[in-house]
């Protein structure tokens, strides 16, 4: 019965270790995914600025067809991991486990941090990749404006050109504010890891002050039997001391 329990405790943990493999090389092709849908964006706008918006960006529509996909298939991938991880704490927490699981609960742990830190990086960067695609629409949109209103009055070149300028100033300010929110998150997470620490180390200052008062209770009966060693031979002392002088008087 225990070698069974011990089977299905380690079927349980190579299913995680695989599925956490499967999500960390999903999510690599998934960052890089949004990082190419960024750059090829940026690339498009440069380009659209010499020349009119005659051609369908098939890159983009093929990146985000990609991008949907991608999304399902890592969904599923943390749904089956978050089972497993049910299942492993159904089975830590078991009448049939012994007491002493401590081990079991740590492997657990770590488990559910792993599966914490790949759902908030999926989200992350499933937010980033929305809010470039919805910034690059914007901006698509703007261009086919500015290159409507340039193409259809051939007297305002000039002003043609203040709104180019212009639309460059925004992209660059909006670049400026993605680097801002990138350094501000860097930071929360720094903060969140040295918070963790701190609480780890708070408990093991709190784990040896409870242990303080077991040893002052030790140090406390050595000295009590001691003391009462110390009566106990000078009463003896004492005794044979009278018995002494009793017996060279008489």
């Amino acid at each position: 019965m225990a070698a069974g329990t011990s089977n299905y405790w380690e079927d349980l943990r190579k299913q995680a270790r695989q599925l956490e493999n499967e999500l960390d090389l999903k999510l690599v092709s998934f960052s890089k995914l949004c990082t190419s849908y960024s750059h090829s964006s940026s690339r498009d706008g440069r380009r659209d600025r010499y020349s009119s918006d005659t051609t369908p960006l098939l890159n983009g529509s093929s990146q985000d067809r990609m991008f949907e996909t991608m999304a399902i298939e890592i969904e599923q991938l943390l749904a089956r991991l978050t089972g497993v991880n049910d299942k492993m704490a159904e089975y830590a927490n078991s009448a049939g486990v012994p007491s002493l699981n401590a081990a079991l609960m740590h492997t657990l742990q770590r488990h559910r941090d792993i599966l914490q830190d790949y759902t908030h990086e999926f989200h992350k960067t499933k937010a980033n990749f929305m809010a470039i695609r919805e910034r690059e629409n914007l901006m698509g949109s703007v261009r086919k404006d500015i290159e409507s209103y340039k193409s259809g009055s051939g007297v305002n070149n000039r002003r043609t050109e203040l709104f180019l300028k212009e639309h460059d100033h925004l992209r660059n300010s909006d670049r400026l504010i993605e680097e801002t929110i990138s350094i501000a998150m860097a930071t929360k997470e720094n903060m969140t890891s040295q918070r963790g620490m701190l609480k780890s180390i708070q408990s093991k200052m709190n784990t040896l002050a409870n242990r303080f008062p077991a040893v002052n209770s030790l140090i406390q009966r050595v000295n009590l039997r001691k003391r009462r060693d110390s009566l106990i031979l000078g009463a003896v002392i004492g005794v044979c001391t009278i018995l002494l002088l009793l017996y060279a008087f008489h």
